[in-house]
């Protein structure tokens, strides 16, 4: 088995890894840290989420800092709040036994924007940012990225599919000629290669990690036939069989995700709601109650559940199949995480069977019915 130290990583950061139970570099690690470490270079790295990305791009960007010089030579962009604080822990946890500081610091909207100006007057060698925050403190001219060295782009096709087109291309016309930009992605629609073509090197090194699977391969796709009036007791009695399981259920609408949470938490389940019109601070609560298993399930709709990274989730449950297979994908993505297997169940009622063949044509997937 390959480990860390054969890829280059320094024995500072292999034995910060050790403790985070990250000893056996994953298929897109083994692939892009070599490169990244040995050579000043423009990467695209085509993987799904949950493949070990972030220690992927992060180790080597960590190694490229001065902690010498005060001023931002990394920027990391990604799509969601929640990303962007996960992204900037993971780097904190890394560098623990380095001898020189480094620091990265998490900017996004929903938050005071005075409290992170202040912030960023520290010495700040990282910045990870969600676009349209970035944008706004480079305007106020609170952050200054023109000494940045590396820029990083995490799930830059979530980036576009969210409307951050117009402020990834003010950003990425920044200092341009000084830096390497490294782009992640799950799919590479038109926009994104255009972003590859207008902003990046003829020369970029590409790496694919099984580029074929559109789908986690650790993921068992099922369906179950139903009807609209039973979907709450079969989403019931689907859950009693999984007992001690964590899982996600997606539903389209917000009213349908708070209606279906408070209807298992009268039945007893640990369950909470995630939406886009909650507050802030209710969001922030649920998914830390999630994240520290004080909550078993949680009952999402597909936006508020992007970028949402938490282990060993067992299954997602489609309340219904959604209308982009984008959504499935990112849907069914959120398990089978770190190399774990998980299963993604839809509720099916009668016409819906159509959408079952269309998502496994179009994915390259097999459902299989689970009867209950």
């Amino acid at each position: 088995m390959t480990t860390f130290s054969d890829l280059g990583v320094s024995k500072e950061y292999v034995k910060a890894l050790k403790e985070l139970n990250i000893v056996n570099p994953t298929e897109i690690q083994a692939a892009v840290i070599p490169t990244l470490l040995k050579t000043k270079t423009d990467l695209i790295g085509l993987a799904q989420t949950g493949t070990g990305k972030t220690a992927a791009f992060g180790l080597p960007l960590l190694n490229s800092i001065d902690a010498g010089r005060a001023e931002v030579q990394g920027l990391i962009i990604a799509p969601t709040r929640e990303l962007v604080q996960q992204i900037q822990k993971q780097l904190f946890k890394f560098t623990k036994y380095l001898e020189e500081n480094i620091f990265a610091e998490g900017v996004y909207g929903g938050e005071k924007i005075t409290r992170q100006i202040k912030a960023l007057t520290r010495p700040t060698h990282i910045v990870v940012a969600t676009p349209g925050r970035l944008l706004d403190l480079i305007e106020r001219k609170a952050v200054d990225i023109t000494n940045v060295k590396v820029l990083v782009l995490d799930e830059a096709d979530e980036m576009l599919s969210m409307g951050f087109k117009e402020d990834l291309n003010k950003i990425l016309s920044y200092n341009k000629s000084r830096r390497n930009t490294w782009l992640f992605s799950a799919t590479m629609p038109d926009e994104i290669k255009r972003i590859v073509k207008t902003y990046m090197s003829p020369d970029a090194v590409r790496i694919a990690v099984n580029k074929n699977a559109l789908v986690n391969e650790n993921i068992s796709h099922l369906f179950v036939n139903t009807k609209i009036k039973d979907k709450v007791n079969l989403i019931i009695i689907i859950l009693n069989k999984r007992k001690g399981e964590r899982g996600i259920i997606f539903c389209r609408t917000k009213a349908g995700t708070q209606q279906l949470a408070k209807q298992l938490q009268d039945k007893g389940f640990s369950a909470g709601a995630l939406e886009g019109d909650m507050q802030q601070k209710e969001r922030d609560k649920v998914m830390r109650a999630f994240r520290n298993e004080s909550l078993q399930i949680l009952v999402s709709t597909d936006v508020s559940a992007r970028g949402i990274d938490v282990n060993n989730l067992s299954f997602v449950l489609h309340h219904q199949l959604p209308d982009y297979l984008d959504y499935y994908t990112h849907r069914s993505g959120r398990t089978a995480r770190a190399g774990k297997t998980g299963q993604s169940i839809a509720l099916i009622i009668p016409g819906e069977m159509q959408k079952v063949l269309d998502t496994q044509k179009a994915l390259g997937i097999k459902f299989r019915e689970m009867t209950v």
